[in-house]
């Protein structure tokens, strides 16, 4: 079955497409009480995340700064939602 994805909306800045890519891919999220995102600790979506990156990068931008932009997106983003209590 032939499957079209929409073109990603125009985002400002790297970091702003970097996080696009990777809550498409699956890797973060947003908590639901508070929308900080979490990284999701899924190997095979930030491997997808890079994938994206790599195959469809900004205008301007090497498949290598691309990739370099997830990486520091993910570096920026934890596992857990500061506003939330522990257990939540």
């Amino acid at each position: 079955m032939l499957m079209t994805r929409e073109k990603r909306t125009a985002t400002r800045t790297l970091t702003g497409w970097a996080i696009a890519v990777l809550q498409e891919a699956g890797a973060i999220r947003e908590c639901e009480y508070h929308g900080w995102m979490q990284d999701r600790g899924d190997p095979h979506a930030r491997e997808l995340a890079y994938e994206f990156a790599r195959h469809d990068p900004p205008p301007g931008l090497s498949p290598e700064a691309a990739a370099v932009a997830i990486t520091e997106a993910l570096d920026s983003i934890g596992d857990t939602c500061p506003e939330c209590p522990p257990g939540v």
